[in-house]
């Protein structure tokens, strides 16, 4: 299974962003997929995950309310639409998925926000 993600880039403050994600390798869907991403000098973080057997979504505080994370399950792809972007957003963006039990990681899209 592969996940490429796209649709990072620089944006000022304030500003919005969509990154994809597309799996392939796989003829099922997963049930977790979502977004992590990594600041220079920090631990990896989540962002935001779906769940697709229960329906529900789940975000880090201090994106709820800004981001959203949707899927096509049927075609394993998940995006995240960023808006209001801030500084501290400022990162390389995981596409994730939950695949048998183990987690499988994109290769990384870099997210810059200019203030």
């Amino acid at each position: 299974v592969q996940l490429v993600e796209s649709g990072g880039g620089l944006v000022q403050a304030g500003g919005s962003l969509r990154l994809s994600c597309a799996a392939s390798g796989s003829t099922f869907s997963f049930n977790i997929m979502g977004w992590y991403r990594q600041a220079p000098g920090k631990p990896r973080e989540l962002v935001a995950i779906s769940i697709r057997d229960v329906g529900g979504t789940n975000y880090a505080d201090s994106v709820k309310g800004r981001f959203t994370i949707s899927r096509e399950i049927a075609k394993n792809t998940v995006a995240l639409q960023m808006n209001s972007l801030k500084s501290e957003d400022t990162a390389v963006y995981y596409c994730y998925a939950l695949v048998g039990g183990a987690p499988v990681w994109g290769q990384g899209t870099q997210v810059t926000v200019s203030s």
